[in-house]
């Protein structure tokens, strides 16, 4: 089990960013995958999150980030739109086989990671 995540780099503020999350050795498909960063001095924290059944934004970026996923191509996708100097940090995606729970996981509960892709966001 392998996730890839990739598609970070430098952007001025309100531009956009598309991260990938791909998996190998596995199918996404009913898998929950999350999107987590971790800010220089800060906790990791969740970003996104979808399953088969659900989605969850942190409000934090709630109508600025969509996750989607291309289960054809066993990856998930996180876009990036009107991105703010504060979501400078690495950016990490994650999964677990819980199909009856959705995104209602805790962060510890993700057993799978992939490296994490730099997200530099310019004022």
């Amino acid at each position: 089990v392998q996730l890839q995540a990739s598609g970070g780099g430098l952007v001025q503020a309100g531009g956009s960013l598309r991260l990938s999350c791909a998996a190998s050795g596995f199918t996404l498909d009913y898998y929950t995958i999350g999107w987590f960063r971790q800010a220089p001095g800060k906790e990791r924290e969740g970003v996104s999150c979808i399953s088969s059944s659900s989605t969850w934004n942190a409000d934090s970026v709630k109508g600025r980030f969509t996750i989607s996923r291309d289960n054809a191509k066993n990856t998930v996708y996180l876009q990036m739109n009107s991105l703010k100097p504060e979501d400078t940090a690495v950016y990490y995606c994650a999964a677990v086989f819980r199909p009856a729970f959705g995104c209602y996981v805790d962060q510890a509960d993700f057993d799978s990671w992939g490296q994490g892709t730099q997200v530099t966001v310019s004022s």
